[in-house]
């Protein structure tokens, strides 16, 4: 272990964030030369340079941002874990890094995540919106929700949903064109079709009786934000195929219709992802377990 005192680490962070070792120095309360000579045993202790200096200014290196955000991290452990050692031990503190899909975020999301957090102070979150393929282990973050089928075998991971697809378009788009009877009917539709797991999702699959039926589709439009896909079906640009969750809204209100509601779709799970099950700390688990109880209480709705 090369790195034995947490004050090296501090100062490595407060550096970071001032871009001096003046304001790191009073931040700690120490001298800027006891912090200089504490950034250079820290180098000399890694055998690497964590921070380029010139007369203005101090910049981090590509090696001093990796150890920057582990020691980020580490600090926030030990905040989180002398919380639930004392006798605060019911409060969680630390950062959230959560990445979920845009659409879902939109129109399940936001609200459950500020009510987290209203009951939650010292947590803070910060989200990834994105519909693109993450790497949960690559992009560190501590909580990924993501359909579909698990991307990663070292990936922990619990089933939030049993989401599945429903087809459906606007009143005024039925209006203009006539409902479809069968799924092969949907090739005289205009389909839009948003990126899945980084691909384009034009082969929408339908059962009936158990067979299978599966038709490639093709529309004027496609995107790869699946909260827009959503929006232009609603205007009466065409036909949409998405999980029931994300469009629930707009069935009930009747801003969208469902239509072949007597074949059946594909299940598509929503999952929490996580990095590792080594140790997952207690603020993460926390939301996790929160999210489970509101999807919980939607499948019942």
């Amino acid at each position: 272990m090369k790195i034995e005192n947490l004050t090296d680490l501090q100062v490595l962070v407060h550096t970071a964030r001032s871009g001096s070792l003046t304001g790191a120095a009073a931040v700690l309360g120490m001298t800027p030369a006891a912090a200089s000579a504490t950034l250079k045993r820290l180098e000399a202790q890694l055998g690497t340079r964590l921070f380029e200096r010139s007369t203005r200014a101090m910049r981090i290196t590509p090696q001093g941002q990796i150890l920057l955000d582990y020691a980020n991290r580490a600090f926030e452990l030990l905040a989180e874990g002398e919380s639930q050692a004392s006798a605060d031990r019911a409060a969680l503190v630390g950062t959230l890094r959560v990445a979920a899909p845009s659409d879902l975020a939109r129109t399940t999301l936001l609200p459950w995540f500020s009510e987290f957090l209203q009951h939650n102070p010292g947590v803070h979150l910060t989200l990834s919106v994105s519909d693109r393929p993450l790497d949960v282990l690559r992009d560190e973050v501590d909580l990924a929700i993501r359909y579909g089928p698990l991307p990663d075998s070292r990936l922990v991971a619990r089933t939030l949903a049993q989401a599945k697809p429903v087809l459906s378009a606007s009143p005024d788009y039925l209006r203009r064109h006539p409902a479809p009877q069968t799924p092969q009917d949907l090739l005289q539709h205009n389909c839009l079709t948003f990126d899945r797991s980084g691909r384009r999702h034009r082969l929408w699959r339908f059962a009936q009786k158990g067979q299978w039926t599966e038709v490639r589709v093709n529309g004027d439009r496609s995107v790869d934000d699946a909260s827009l896909v959503r929006e232009w079906a609603v205007a009466g640009a065409g036909v949409l195929f998405k999980s029931a969750i994300d469009q629930r809204h707009e069935l009930a209100s009747g801003a969208l219709v469902p239509m072949l509601t007597d074949w059946d779709t594909e299940p598509y799970p929503l999952h929490a992802l996580l990095p590792s099950g080594r140790f997952i700390p207690t603020r993460v688990r926390a939301l996790v377990d929160f999210l489970a109880v509101k999807f919980d209480a939607l499948a019942t709705v």
